[in-house]
């Protein structure tokens, strides 16, 4: 039986994302919440949910023993990145007076700044539904039309300097990427598992991903 690891550093929405993917499962397929190295390495496919801070985040990742198994994931697996799940895949963040991430992508993660329109209702963290616009075709979003609308809140949001990851932006303030896709990687800021119809639809593409095809790229 192929499972899918839900990958557990110790601070996440680890019930809500587990649920959502055995909701949508395939037949064989086994959702193993996990922080066991091995058992990340050996999945069929892997997702990083991810929500706090991100110095705690990695610091986690590196007492459990994690970073290589989550590399080789990224290197080798359909692989899913879920809000602190995309930030860390960054090359550094501006939280807690500037963290080294995993540096897979090219960019900086920074904080949301307030507009000096007194008037302005924009409150940080961005909290709730918001639309979310692709900037290309893409397997996992199939059956979601661009500008629906996926659940959020955060505080901080992602700045690549390689435009040609975008997946999709979002406007909150100012307009910002909300999801990256590289080759068997993709990452959102959105949670697909607090998203509803939209959401489930998203998680159903990712459980039939076959990132190795290149006609399941679209």
């Amino acid at each position: 039986m192929s499972h899918i690891a839900v990958i557990d550093y110790g601070s996440s929405n680890l019930r809500s994302v587990s649920k959502a993917l055995e909701a949508v499962a395939l037949p064989g397929q086994k959702v193993r919440v996990t922080n066991d190295p091995k058992i990340i390495r050996d999945c069929e496919r892997a997702v990083f949910p991810g929500q706090g801070a991100i110095g705690d985040c990695m610091n986690q990742l590196k007492q459990l023993d994690l970073i290589e198994s989550i590399k080789h994931c990224i290197a080798s697996k359909p692989f899913l990145g879920i809000c602190l799940g995309l930030q860390s895949l960054m090359t550094y963040s501006d939280e807690n007076n500037g963290i080294d991430c995993l540096n897979i992508f090219s960019g900086n993660v920074k904080r949301f700044v307030r507009s000096n329109n007194r008037t302005s209702l924009e409150k940080i963290p961005h909290m709730g539904w918001n639309q979310v616009h692709w900037t290309d075709s893409h397997f996992l979003t199939r059956g979601i039309p661009s500008g629906s609308y996926f659940y959020f809140v955060h505080s901080y949001f992602v700045d690549t300097s390689s435009p040609k990851i975008i997946a999709s932006s979002t406007k909150y303030i100012q307009e910002f990427t909300s999801a990256v896709s590289q080759d068997n990687v993709f990452a959102t800021q959105f949670h697909p598992e607090k998203s509803a119809k939209n959401g489930l639809t998203f998680l159903t593409n990712f459980v039939k991903w076959d990132a190795s095809s290149a006609n399941q790229t679209d």
